[in-house]
């Protein structure tokens, strides 16, 4: 039997009620993500200073200093994570949209997700055994190794769920016009998502650019400029936990400025992902 519905003056009540709540979570994260914002702009930005963007760490006790090798170190790194994750992951990111049937994709999937829920610390200490141990030394190559292995889930996800978007029309057409299936798929199929893939890719550095636990076990840090990549390195998210757990006060006052440039290059990337992503559907309609 249905359940009898609610009066209209009752289903008002509880409509006006459920609207007062949601508005008022809307307005805790709203506030509290404000309020992070805010306390590490007032901390952060207040410590910022050419040296820091210019000149290296400072010695113990001695004030002034900056943090130029943890930026070129975080860059390096990132950029090494990016040649390995972001092939991999779209490589099979668009095996499994447009090629992968049967059991061997629900597999990869499954791998996949699992992969991206393995916590960044026993990724570093995974690629500790497997890089740096052989090495016998911490090295910017393995921090970028790390990094690049935690961006192909989601490298991998974020493509396939763009390529799955793109209408069967233009695969159709493509076909239809004598195409294979290859290179109907990176001629017609990947042009047409590339803009949600390079979001995807965007907001995937945004996130492993504030990785801390994997870079302890690879990447280590450096007081000094670090050649090639072959050396340990400085970054900034070690350099920020170095630092603001150290008894010297100069030295919190350049983890709050590391930790407000970290947290504004994040916000940038995310802008202009989302920037990408919006232009890209005002163009598609």
């Amino acid at each position: 039997m249905a359940s009898p519905a609610y009066p209209p003056k009752r289903r008002r009540v509880v409509n006006a009620v459920m609207l007062t709540l949601t508005g008022l979570c809307t307005l805790l994260v709203v506030s509290v993500l404000f309020f992070i914002l805010g306390y590490l702009a007032w901390h952060g930005a207040r410590s910022l200073n050419w040296d820091f963007f210019t000149k290296l760490p400072a010695p113990v006790g001695q004030e002034g200093g900056g943090m130029a090798n943890a930026l070129i170190g975080s860059l390096k790194m990132l950029l090494i994570a990016s040649a390995i994750g972001i092939p991999i992951g779209m490589l099979a990111g668009i095996y499994l949209a447009e090629f992968g049937r049967g059991w061997l994709s629900g597999l990869v999937r499954y791998m996949t997700d699992l992969l991206n829920g393995v916590p960044s610390i026993v990724m570093g200490i995974f690629v500790y055994t497997l890089v740096v141990l052989p090495m016998r030394h911490f090295s910017t190559l393995a921090g970028g190794i790390a990094l690049g292995i935690m961006m192909i889930p989601i490298a991998l996800r974020s493509t396939e769920e763009f390529l799955c978007g793109v209408p069967n029309s233009m695969r159709e057409s493509g076909l239809a016009l004598g195409a294979s299936k290859a290179q109907t798929v990176f001629t017609v199929i990947v042009p047409a998502a590339i803009t949600g893939i390079v979001t995807g890719i965007m907001l995937n550095l945004a996130r492993v650019a504030g990785e801390t636990a994997p870079l302890l076990f690879t990447a280590f840090g450096n007081q000094f400029w670090s050649r090639g990549v072959n050396e340990p390195t400085a970054s900034l998210p070690v350099m920020i936990f170095n630092y603001a757990i150290s008894p010297y006060e100069d030295w919190h006052r350049q983890a709050w400025a590391a930790g407000f440039v970290l947290l504004m290059a994040v916000l940038a990337i995310n802008i202009v992902a989302r920037l990408i992503l919006q232009r890209g559907r005002r163009v598609s309609r």
